[in-house]
This record gives structure tokens, sequence and C-alpha cells, in this order.
């Protein structure tokens, strides 16, 4: 019998879901995927098939289906009648935030949850919906095995000095540190390098994780150096909404001249800034390189700017560059963007090949270039799922 490994991404009105099967001395592959929508409203069912062939679509009664409880008991019946002679083996979930104490996935206990619910306040906006599906999951399937895979753990391998703030010691071992985020995306692509590139996997390598959250890691042979993201997901580039890094000062002149409090900084902040405030037409690069307005214009110039500035620092701290990647929707998909990076780092020794950057190539520097650059798709889930079935190993 084959197993099947679940790996759920829990928001705050949605439940990402991905089924790999596991079959002994394969690296597990994708099965279905799809999400549970409006859960808190008017919740709605998509399930697809590896392919993106739709399986199953249907409203939800949102009387009988309450929150991720309700969403995960539904999913749950679902794959228990689709999976037929495949045994769900476990859960893997995307936690955002495992703090100081969690550098690597883990199993979900009583006790690891209660470390968790404590760790709230460093991702307030993302770690109790994150729990919220553990929870779920557990009160429906109290026997299945869950298993927490961090956003944060990745970084936990970058020295004391890339992850230190200049405060006070006490703030510092309260907690107050950079953390960096992503982390599960870098970790698939540091996994995939070495059948790509081995001059990527053991040198210097900045990967740029370019969505609508954005953020960039130096990786020094394969682990994290430094990162872009600090002590929350705000820090760094330029995102959709968010507005990356910004003095704190602007922060307490907002406080003191503009009337505003903590919650409207967080709305100002995470929600109406980066390229969406900016351009005040759309968080979307699609929709701002398609857009004749200067300000559609602006942000982009911003964003790629930024992209460069922050590339130039990671290369620092790495004392050279050997290659770049370019992942996540805007990095896997935008080619403009990604020649502006390139043509900018020139002084790097990337000499990009325009054409393989305009044609979807998977190494878009040129023969010979001092520095490679690479597209390289990302996939947390897959990620997910190999830690899931790593930590089963461990327990059996």
């Amino acid at each position: 019998m084959t197993d099947a490994i679940l790996v759920l991404n829990a928001g705050s009105s949605s439940l990402k879901f991905s089924v790999f099967l596991d079959r002994a001395g394969a690296t597990p592959q994708l099965a279905l995927r799809g999400q549970i929508e409006g859960i808190l409203t008017k919740p709605s069912f998509v399930a697809c098939d590896a392919s993106g062939a739709t399986l199953a679509e249907s409203d939800l009664d949102a009387a009988n289906q309450p929150g991720h409880q309700g969403a995960a008991g539904f999913l749950l019946d679902w794959l228990e009648q689709r999976l037929g002679g495949q045994r769900l083996a476990a859960a893997g979930h995307r936690v955002v935030h495992g703090g100081f104490e969690f550098s690597a996935p883990v199993r979900v206990s009583a006790a690891v949850l209660a470390a968790l619910e404590r760790l709230v306040p460093l991702a307030p906006l993302h770690q109790p919906h994150n729990l919220a599906a553990i929870r779920a999951v557990a009160a429906r399937a109290p026997e299945l095995a869950q298993v927490a895979c961090f956003d944060t753990a990745f970084h936990t391998a970058q020295p004391p000095l890339a992850q230190a703030y200049a405060l006070p010691r006490r703030l510092t071992e309260a907690g107050i540190r950079r953390y960096g985020f992503h982390g599960l995306s870098f970790e698939y692509i540091a996994h995939m390098l070495p059948s790509i590139d081995m001059r990527a996997a053991s040198g210097r390598t900045v990967v740029a994780h370019l969505g609508n959250g954005a953020s960039m890691c130096a990786l020094l042979a394969g682990k994290s150096a430094a990162s872009t993201m600090g002590f929350t997901a705000l820090d760094g580039l330029p995102m959709g909404t968010r507005c990356g890094a910004i003095d704190p000062g602007v922060l307490l002149h907002l406080l003191d001249h503009h009337g505003m409090d903590a919650r409207g900084l967080e709305k100002l902040l995470y929600h109406e800034s980066g390229l969406l405030g900016v351009s005040g037409i759309s968080s979307d690069v699609r929709a701002l390189l398609a857009s004749r307005d200067a300000h559609a214009a602006e942000a982009v110039d911003l964003l790629v700017y930024r992209i460069v500035r922050e590339l130039g620092s990671l290369a620092a701290a790495l004392g050279g560059l050997d290659a770049l990647v370019f992942t996540a929707g805007i990095g896997e998909n935008a080619p403009l963007i990604r020649a502006r990076v390139c043509r900018a780092a020139a002084w790097l020794g990337i000499e990009l090949d325009e054409s393989a950057n305009a044609g979807g190539g998977r190494c878009i520097s040129r023969a010979g270039s001092p520095a490679s650059a690479w597209v390289l798709p990302t996939n947390e889930e897959q990620m997910i799922a190999m830690h899931t079935r790593a930590a089963l190993a461990v327990m059996a």
C-alpha cells in the first residue's frame, strides 16, 4: 500500500492543501492539490490533479463547516473517499514561526503546540491560523501524525552577527532578533542546486524569492548566511502591499504627528504600502508592467532598485558571488525584472544571456559568465512533504 502525505498551509480564511504519494526510494510525488476558500463566510472547495485538471469543485454549507475545524473535517472526509487504497500517513503543516526553539521540523505534541502558541506575538497575522489548522486536524483525526515545518528554521544556521540587532541585550534575550522567513522555499532551492550546478551548490549563491511576499537569502555552501527579512516579514524588499525596509523614525513620526496607533500602522505597513502604495494601481507586477501610468513604472523601478541593492549587500556578506537564482511568482515569470536585475549586477560578474532569459531558459547567464544566473521553480509543499516523511522515519 502506498502512503499519502497531506500538506496544509492555513491562512485566515483559506486552507490550501496538497497530497503527495510516498513511495519507497523516491521523492514524494504530487498527486493532487486544492484549497478551501472563504471558510469564515462562504466556503468553497476545489481540488485538482497533478496536471491541474479539476477533480472536484463545490460550495460548502457555512453553517455545517464552521471555520478551520469544519474545513479540515470536510477535507479529511473527502480524502478518505478519494485516496482509496492509499493510507493517509501524516499531515505536514507550514508554520511561519519556530522561534529560537525549533530549528528543524518537529512532530506535533501538546507541549510543542503550547510552545508554538507562545510565539504568536512574533507572527500575529499568520501563526494563529497555522495552529488552528493543526488543532482542527487533531480534533477530526487524533491518531494522525502531524509535523510542523517552519519558515524560520532554515535561517537558524546564520551566524549570530547576521541575526543581531543593535538593541539592549535584555531585548535580544527576549527574542528580538532577525529570524528571516521564506525558509522552506530557500531550503528547497538549496536542496535542488547540487543536481543543477555544483558551483552554486557549494559556493556563494543569492536566491531571490520574488512574489507578492518577497525576500532574498545568501547561501554559503547551501546554508543560510544572511537574509533580507528580519524580525517580521515586513523587512527588506518592497512587496505587493508591504513596505519593506523603513526608517523606524518614520513610524515614530506617524504616531506623533499623523494620529496613527499601532493598528493603524499595521494596516498601513502590511496592506496599503509596497507596490500597491507606490503605484496607487495594483500590487500585481503583471498589471504594473502592462500599465502606462508613471506611478506604475516608479513602483517597478523601486522594486528593481531594492533587489539590486540587497543583492550587493548579500554578496558582501558572502564575500563575493558565484550564482544568482530567481524563484517564486515574479522571479519565475517576469523576464523583464530578471533582465534589469542582471544587467545592474554586471559588476558582480553576471553576464546575461538575453535570449535564454526571454525564452524561458533555466540558466539565463552566458556560457563562461563569472557568476551564473538561474530561474528555478520553488516547491515549498514538496519540501514539507519531504520533511514530514523524514519525521515519520524517525518516529518509526
